[in-house]
C-alpha cells in the first residue's frame, strides 16, 4: 500500500506545482480607471484585462474621469458581482483633480471657448449632470459589496512595494491617482514594471468635434495637466502609450456588439446590453498589452503635457528624439497603427470567453 500511497502524495504535489507554476506565469496589474458605467468604453477595458487567462488583476482603483469617483465605484463593484469576481478589490482614489477644477475650467471658456468633452463636468449617461457625492439610479442594480478600506495611492503603493518589478500598471483615466503615488513614493514608479496609459492625442486623422480643431487636447492628460506632467516625468522602467490617433481607427459598431451577444456569458450578456457606438479607446490599450503583435506602427516619442495656464492648458506635448527640451521629460512608446482584424478578433474572444476564477457570478 505505500507504493499507492507515494503514487497519490506525488499526483497531489505535481497538481499542486502545477497550479503554483501558472500563478506565478500570469502577468500582475493594477487596473487604475474611471470606471463610467454601465458598458462603454471604461467597463469593457476592464471587463477584456480581468477576462484574459493571462493576467492576475491585484485590484482595480477607481478616480474621477468620464463620471464622478463615487458612481464610478458603484458600477465598477456591479460589475464585478455581475461577473463573479468580488475577490478583486475594487479601491477609491481621487474625487478631484491635483489643482484643476470644474470652477476653473468655466473661467478658462471665458478667454478660450468651449470645450466639447469635460467627463464628469459636464457629460452624463442616461441622466443628468450631477455633483460628486450624488449616485443616480444604477440601470444594472446596485452592488452589494463594499469598495476596499484604503485609497487608491496607498494601494499602488503597496502592490509594487509587494511585487517589485512585477506590477503593470494599467492607466486609463486622468492621472491623479498615479502622481499621488508618486508623492507618497517617489521610488513608485521604478519599482513597477511597466506604464500601460491611454491617453495623449498628436495628430489624429479624424472629423470628430472633440479633436477635428483642437488636435492636442485629450481628456485623460486635460483633467490634471498637473498630474500628468509629474507622471511623464518620472522613473518609470518603460511606458507604452495608447494615443487618439490610434484609437480613431477603431470602433464599436453593431456588428461587433451582436458577435459578443452570441454568447451566453455574463460578461458578454453585460457588454451586449449596455455598449454603444464609440472608439474603442481603452479596450485597444488592454488588448495591445496582452497581445502587443496587434500593434503594426510604432514610434517613440518625449511626451509632457502642458500645465501653463494658458490656451493650451493641458495639451499633450511630444517632440522626436534629439528635440526635447531636456527638463526630464521621458521617452515612451507611441503606439502609432493597428492590425484592425486582428484586434477585433482578440478582443470579442476575450468578451465573451468565460471569466477565470468566476464565483456566484449575479449575472445580468
Amino acid at each position: 500500500m505505500k507504493w499507492l500511497y507515494r503514487a497519490c502524495m506525488m499526483a497531489v504535489l505535481s497538481v499542486a506545482c502545477s497550479f503554483a507554476v501558472q500563478a506565478q506565469g500570469k502577468r500582475k496589474v493594477i487596473i487604475d480607471q474611471d470606471a463610467a458605467g454601465p458598458g462603454g468604453t471604461d467597463m469593457q477595458s476592464i471587463l477584456a484585462l480581468v477576462n484574459s487567462p493571462e493576467t492576475e488583476v491585484l485590484g482595480i482603483t477607481v478616480l474621477t474621469g468620464d463620471a464622478w469617483r463615487d458612481e464610478e465605484v458603484q458600477h465598477t463593484l456591479r460589475l464585478m458581482e455581475i461577473i463573479g469576481r468580488t475577490d478583486i478589490p475594487v479601491v477609491p482614489g481621487a474625487a478631484f483633480p491635483l489643482v484643476n477644477s470644474k470652477e476653473y475650467i468655466e473661467k478658462w471658456e471665458k478667454l478660450y471657448g468651449k470645450l466639447v468633452y469635460q467627463g464628469a463636468w459636464n457629460f452624463a449617461v442616461g441622466h443628468a449632470v450631477h455633483g460628486p457625492l450624488e449616485i443616480p439610479p444604477m440601470p444594472e442594480g446596485s452592488p452589494t459589496v463594499k469598495a476596499a478600506n484604503e485609497n487608491a495611492a496607498n494601494f499602488l503603493v503597496r502592490m509594487v512595494r509587494k511585487y517589485p518589478h512585477q506590477v503593470t500598471i494599467y492607466a486609463a483615466g486622468p492621472m491623479t491617482d498615479l502622481a499621488m503615488a508618486i508623492a507618497l513614493d517617489p521610488q513608485c514608479p521604478e519599482l513597477s514594471k511597466e506604464l500601460i496609459v491611454m491617453g495623449g492625442s498628436i495628430n489624429p486623422r479624424t472629423d470628430n468635434p472633440e479633436f477635428a480643431l483642437s488636435p492636442s487636447h485629450e481628456f485623460n492628460f486635460w483633467m490634471d495637466p498637473e498630474a500628468s506632467s509629474a507622471v511623464l516625468h518620472a522613473h518609470w522602467p518603460r511606458v507604452v502609450v495608447t494615443t487618439v490617433d490610434i484609437s480613431v481607427k477603431t470602433l464599436m459598431d453593431k456588428e461587433l456588439i451582436e458577435q459578443i451577444r452570441k454568447s451566453p456569458t455574463p460578461a458578454a450578456q453585460y457588454v451586449a446590453k449596455y455598449a454603444s457606438a464609440n472608439f474603442l479607446w481603452d479596450e485597444l490599450a488592454a488588448v495591445a498589452w496582452l497581445d502587443p503583435s496587434v500593434i503594426t506602427k510604432w514610434k517613440k516619442l518625449y511626451m509632457d503635457v502642458n500645465n501653463g495656464r494658458g490656451a493650451g492648458y493641458g495639451n499633450t506635448l511630444v517632440w522626436r528624439p534629439g528635440y526635447e527640451p531636456g527638463a526630464g521629460e521621458i521617452l515612451v512608446e507611441v503606439q502609432d497603427d493597428l492590425d484592425q482584424a486582428k484586434f477585433y478578433k482578440e478582443y470579442v474572444e476575450l468578451l465573451t470567453r468565460p471569466t477565470p476564477g468566476a464565483r456566484n457570478p449575479a449575472g445580468n
